[in-house]
């Protein structure tokens, strides 16, 4: 029986946020002992905005203005120094994320934890590093096969409308555990929301 720790992070690919909290994870992973892996939850920052086909409807007031995007890139910025990572955007407004997590909870559930960490790091890269678009199918399998995954079962996950269901139940069981924002960290019924410091994730796990 695999008894490997596990940390649950609820996290959305098109959060900048997400993004520099996995790399902080990273190196605080990389300073332990013992593999700590992900238990990885999805959760949706679009789903007020998504449009039937997909695309993100900027005309939906949601709060969010110039100002808050503002502060969210210079938040951006201070933590891509903090935690020495490049990164080739600041905001994905116009990305939308669900085909992505629907991919990759395919990918969680029928391949290894290793397969299924390559391909969830591939599309994060793709997105932040290379600032493609992580909603395109033909990407999605792309980076599914460099990663060791059939193609074909991306390809097909994708047009799976019970799937599709799957995800948005989880999208509301994230929600209905009380979580209202992302990255947040779980781990043993303790929890830190925010793209917080390795410092906090050993605190959170170790209690030290």
């Amino acid at each position: 029986m695999d008894d490997t720790d596990q940390i649950t992070v609820y996290s959305d690919y098109v959060c900048p946020f997400c993004y520099l909290g996995r790399e902080s994870l990273r190196q605080y992973q990389a300073d332990r002992d013992e593999p700590l892996e992900i238990d990885w939850r999805p959760f949706d920052l679009r789903s007020h905005k998504r449009g039937p086909d997909g695309e993100i409807d900027h005309s939906v007031d949601d709060g969010k203005d110039d100002e808050y995007f503002e502060q969210a890139k210079q938040n951006v910025r201070r933590l891509q120094e903090q935690y020495d990572v490049a990164m080739n955007l600041d905001i994905a407004t116009d990305i939308d994320s669900l085909p992505a997590q629907v991919a990759s909870i395919h990918v969680k559930r029928h391949y290894d934890y290793e397969t299924w960490l390559d391909f969830d790091e591939a599309i994060f890269d793709a997105l932040w590093q290379e600032g493609a678009d992580i909603g395109d199918r033909d990407l999605l399998v792309d980076l599914a096969e460099s990663a060791g995954v059939d193609g074909q079962e991306v390809a097909d996950a994708l047009s799976d409308e019970t799937l599709h269901a799957e995800v948005r139940e989880q999208f509301t069981d994230a929600r209905e555990a009380g979580v209202t924002g992302v990255p947040t960290f779980v781990y043993e019924g303790y929890a830190a929301r925010g793209a917080v410091p390795p410092a906090q994730l050993r605190r959170l796990v170790e209690g030290v």
